[in-house]
């Protein structure tokens, strides 16, 4: 992708999946689901298999009921890493089906849509709550689907570097820009400092920004999507701040004379938490699929390593349109991203001739693990949790609990959420507002 363009933009927001793929899920247990799911998840527990056709046949009663009631008031969204049955159901509905940034924009971008119901993680449902409109409420099927990355640059461990950084080079001299995958507290922040969000479809295009401005960078995270983009620009000079709770640990004032140099030296500063998914990637895996006759793919989250190996890099929406489209005419594809995407993307290419495989198929080292079904964190958002709020907002019940609104703190684990009062909630929505504002106006060529 970045060897030839700086954005893409696909034909279509649908990903089509086929009514007899098979589902890559586990059941969860019964006291994993919130309480008014249960009844929900026992029904789906009952059903004979785990094939499409069956689960949608369970599911589709549910749903019309409630497009029936809510009319064109309700949208669903699901991101391109959702496994097969929720993709399947969410198109079957007039859903759309986007990677972080189209998903961002959907609420702005649909009005008349009321009832905005996500199958993704929770800071993507943020992101769209916060560019919504005040007659727009946005739930997340699960509120426990979070992600790791996410969860290691939570504001409070991002805090202290904005501190320090400004304290040593005053503020106008420091330039945020924050991943998609950080909180709505992280994109305030980054918008009350003059910063941009940016996602994999379009990092290269913010950083070029980024760098007419003259100023430090801070890239909060990823590490290695940081450091894969300041291979493509030409970016020498890196320091890193710790990611996780080192990162509320960490302070200029108690690093020695060679550290600080670093920072000083630096163009950009990387917040250095990392996707848990893309790191199982290496070089030598795309070497084999090399040898094999496949073109190799992967996504911008790889270490940089993989990426210098990689034939082409790109955002989830980049990857589908160049294999389905086969734009290499090779018809042969080893891709290096979330394992439900690929996996999606295999069966669909089935009918098309095009072969795809996992990068991470390849011959394992002894006692290396495999990369399994992909995002964890993702697949929280299984299909109870979908029938079950779409099918209880319907009923006309509250369902707090699964209201996303700007600034929320929500405990992966336990999935309680605490709020913001009202007056720091706005602060969060109009400061994250901007810094979403300024990425869609850059990617959008507007300044």
């Amino acid at each position: 992708m970045f060897k030839n363009s700086t954005l893409y933009t696909p034909e279509t927001t649908l990903m089509h999946i086929r009514n007899d793929m098979s589902i890559c899920q586990s059941d969860y247990p019964i006291d994993w689901y919130q309480e008014e799911f249960i009844p929900y998840a026992q029904e789906y527990q009952a059903l004979p298999d785990r094939k499409l056709t069956t689960v949608l046949a369970w599911m589709t009663p549910y749903l019309k009921k409630a497009q029936d009631h809510f009319g064109e008031r309700l949208l669903l969204l699901a991101h391109y890493y959702m496994g097969g049955d929720i993709v399947r159901l969410v198109e079957q509905f007039g859903g759309l089906i986007g990677d972080s940034y189209q998903l961002a924009l959907m609420a702005a971008e649909h009005p008349e849509k009321s009832i905005i119901i996500e199958s993704a993680v929770h800071f993507m449902a943020e992101s769209i709550s916060i560019l919504a409109n005040k007659n727009q409420q946005v739930y997340i099927t699960n509120p426990k689907s979070g992600c790791t990355m996410e969860m290691l640059a939570k504001d409070f461990m991002v805090e202290p570097a904005f501190l320090d950084l400004n304290e040593r080079y005053g503020a106008e001299n420091i330039l945020p820009v924050c991943y998609m995958n950080t909180s709505g507290r992280v994109k305030a922040l980054t918008g009350a400092q003059g910063g941009a969000v940016c996602t994999s479809s379009n990092v290269k295009k913010i950083f070029q920004w980024a760098l007419k401005q003259n100023k430090k960078i801070l890239f909060i995270p990823d590490q290695h999507m940081g450091e894969n983009v300041a291979y493509w620009l030409g970016i020498k000079n890196l320091a890193y701040w710790p990611g996780g709770t080192a990162g509320a640990q960490y302070s200029l004032a108690a690093q020695d004379s060679k550290t600080l140099k670093q920072f000083d030296e630096a163009q950009l500063i990387l917040f250095a938490s990392q996707c848990a998914v893309h790191t199982h990637y290496q070089p030598e895996m795309c070497d084999y699929w090399h040898n094999q006759g496949y073109t190799t793919i992967v996504h911008p989250e790889c270490r940089n390593s993989v990426i210098k190996i990689a034939q082409h890099a790109g955002s989830t929406a980049f990857i589908w349109d160049y294999v389905v489209h086969d734009r290499a005419k090779t018809k042969r594809y080893a891709i290096g991203t979330e394992n439900h995407m690929v996996e999606n993307l295999k069966q669909y290419c089935n009918g098309l001739n095009i072969e795809v495989v996992n990068l991470a198929e390849a011959p394992k080292k002894e006692n290396e693990k495999g990369i399994g079904c992909g995002c964890a964190t993702m697949s929280r958002n299984d299909p109870p949790h979908l029938v079950a709020l779409v099918d209880l907002l319907r009923q006309g019940k509250t369902m707090s609990y699964n209201e996303v609104k700007a600034g929320d703190v929500v405990n992966e684990f336990t999935g309680s959420r605490n709020r913001l009062p009202t007056n720091d909630q706005q602060w969060v929505i109009d400061n994250a507002k901007k810094s979403l504002q300024m990425m869609i106006d850059i990617t959008e060529d507007r300044i």
